[in-house]
């Protein structure tokens, strides 16, 4: 059966420990979601900047993250 559910707080646990590791950033944060059928949240010291979306397809379980950047956060273009 597939389908997409949220991550466990041992996978909050376990996401957050890989992430930081992969993306050298001590300041990531993976959040849990603040009530049931909400996404996981993704930060860098604070600020959100993304969701993680777990999928579990016939037993093989994967993780999709969607990183959303304001262009107001940008730098000022030269």
């Amino acid at each position: 059966m597939s389908g997409t559910s949220s991550p466990s707080p041992s996978e909050i646990t376990r996401l957050q420990t890989a992430l930081r590791r992969l993306l050298g950033a001590k300041g990531l944060t993976v959040n849990p979601p603040p009530r049931a059928g909400v996404s996981v949240e993704l930060a860098v010291d604070g600020e959100v900047i993304g969701t993680i979306h777990r999928d579990d397809d016939d037993g093989e379980v994967s993780y999709a993250i969607n990183i959303i950047l304001l262009e107001e956060d940008l730098p000022a273009e030269k």
